[in-house]
């Protein structure tokens, strides 16, 4: 239940001012497309969302709980130095990465986008909460890619809920519609942030590419992110042609 609660304050303490700005206009110039979501399609994500999380979510939580236990996950002092929960974290990002990539990949296939992973794609204009927004499946399928390290490696429930926390704040940060010049995409150069999700949103499943979740690295290796790199090249050509 911790871990319920903790995901849930997280998640939507980080999304929903997305909504806000949105809505607000603010801070337009750096939105990456002009498009705005109706309040009606942004409520819906929301109520989709809470019936989701209490169905699909904290059922996951309260099953994996004995399974994360039995691994050697401990709750009581001393706690783990900072080195350990660092190695871990790292580990855990790579890893994440790896996994969920090749899942997006399959969740592409014809059959598996029609019947599972389109639900997700019924934001072409993501915003901060549509990350977790998905098919009950797909949920339980991609959830998988995140908890998978901490499964192995029975962790402090410290370094757990930490890295629950950012897990949660790169996905909204990859689904939230926004390019700031503070964006970590700006300063990591293998983090791919909201510009590089944004793009496999606007596009037919067929032509998507850049199915990573957090870096940019299995993309580059096996040539799916070869559009998004032509249409920055581009923008970039035209940018510096207006200078």
């Amino acid at each position: 239940m911790g871990s319920f609660l903790l995901h849930e304050s997280v998640f939507f303490l980080s999304g929903l001012p997305f909504i806000y700005l949105e809505r607000a206009g603010l801070l337009s110039k750096y939105k990456i497309q002009t498009k705005n979501n109706s309040p009606t399609a942004q409520e819906k994500c929301i109520i989709r969302l809470i019936l989701y999380h209490f169905s699909v979510n904290l059922p996951l939580m309260i099953v994996s709980y004995p399974v994360f236990r039995f691994m050697g996950m401990k709750s009581s002092l001393p706690l783990p130095s900072w080195k350990v929960v660092l190695s871990q974290i790292i580990f855990y990002f790579i890893l994440e990465d790896f996994v969920f990539y090749w899942g997006h990949r399959i969740l592409h296939t014809k059959w598996l986008y029609k019947h599972v992973h389109s639900v997700h794609h019924e934001y072409a204009t993501p915003f901060g909460l549509t990350s977790e927004y998905a098919h009950p499946a797909e949920i339980l399928f991609l959830g998988f890619a995140t908890i998978v390290g901490p499964a192995i490696t029975g962790p402090h429930l410290i370094t757990l809920w930490l890295w629950m926390v950012l897990r949660v704040l790169e996905t909204v940060e990859a689904h939230c519609g926004y390019h700031f010049p503070w964006s970590l995409s700006n300063f990591l150069p293998l983090y791919g942030g909201a510009d590089f999700h944004d793009y496999h949103h606007r596009l037919l499943y067929t032509k998507s590419g850049n199915y990573s979740s957090t870096f940019v690295h299995m993309d580059w290796i096996f040539g799916t992110d070869k559009g998004y790199r032509k249409l920055k090249a581009l923008k970039n050509k035209g940018d510096s042609k207006q200078t």
